[in-house]
């Protein structure tokens, strides 16, 4: 061990944990002596067990890779208590109080949200969907609440306009691993100072249910596009237009115009958009993706099928 390298164990899933992993055994002279990921789920046409991405990216690098069931699993893990930290990014099951306190200086956890703002399981989504205008980062170290620790360290970024889930959580996954990187160090020597949380500001990211989006026209349309930008790239926005079902990837919003048509009924179709009467205001449907095809752009789709859901 040469100093400042710490000997860590990694618990994570999805891409966000992936993209952190990586940047730890590729940037840093860290030691990742165990990884922890979720157990394949079914995936594709034929349901059979996938590996996730944290899985995938281990077996690469050939890392000591164990998949616990449960949290109890978890807490039967061996050599915990040899370790420095445990960094926990997306991991998708509860950790026990025992490994929480287990590494010297316990477990550390990337959330993608500035805490106390989103606590739960779709902080992304959240924040887009009821309009922040910013979010961030946040390295936390964990206790047993949900999301509660105290804060060691937070960076900020801005939400675009046309922000969607999956172009932030990009964004975030670089500005995550980055922190991390950084702030570990002082996290080491006992520099980084943990500031508790101010739980009157906190609120609950619910996850993400493919119930909620489905697209209520009686809706603003202002808050439907919101809604869309949110859920992509999953589980998608999707509507019956005319009888016919569909899945929306892009929209815009038009909130200077009343509605001259009640609420879900098409007001005009062109390759420009189709636009569609909201509860308030207009909304403009740019991409869509019929049942069984690709997405595409409401002008390819008109190309193909020139009556398509013509007024």
């Amino acid at each position: 061990m040469t100093p400042g390298q710490l000997r860590l164990a990694f618990a994570g899933t999805p891409d966000l944990a992936a993209y952190v992993l990586e940047r730890l055994l590729t940037d840093t002279e860290h030691e990742i002596r165990m990884v922890f990921t979720q157990p394949d789920r079914p995936a594709g046409r034929g349901r059979k067990p996938r590996p996730g991405p944290v899985k995938q990216l281990a077996l690469k690098y050939e890392l000591n890779l164990s998949q616990p069931q449960s949290g109890a699993d978890l807490a039967d893990s061996t050599g915990l208590e040899q370790l420095d930290a445990m960094i926990v990014v997306a991991y998708g099951l509860i950790i026990p109080p025992a490994v929480l306190q287990a590494p010297a200086l316990g477990c550390i956890n990337i959330h993608t949200s500035l805490l106390p703002r989103w606590r739960g399981a779709a902080p992304i989504q959240r924040a887009i969907q009821y309009g922040d205008h910013e979010t961030g980062v946040t390295l936390m170290k964990m206790d047993a609440g949900l999301d509660t620790g105290p804060v060691i360290a937070q960076t900020r970024c801005p939400i675009a306009a046309d922000e969607t889930a999956g172009s932030l959580h990009d964004k975030l996954a670089v500005l995550g691993a980055g922190i991390l990187i950084e702030t570990l160090p002082r996290i080491a020597d006992g520099s980084a100072e943990a500031v508790e949380q101010d739980d009157t500001r906190a609120n609950y990211a619910d996850k993400i249910t493919k119930q909620e989006a489905r697209i209520d026209w009686q809706e603003r349309a202002d808050v439907l596009e919101r809604t869309i930008r949110a859920f992509n790239p999953a589980p998608v926005a999707h509507a019956c237009l005319n009888g016919q079902e569909l899945r929306i990837w892009e929209a815009n919003c038009d909130m200077d115009n009343g509605a001259s048509r009640a609420p879900g009924k098409i007001i005009a179709v062109a390759n420009s958009g189709i636009v569609v009467a909201c509860g308030k205001g207009r909304l403009i449907l740019k991409r869509l993706q019929l049942p069984g095809k690709k997405p595409v752009a409401v002008a390819e789709l008109l190309n193909g099928r020139p009556a398509f859901l013509q007024t």
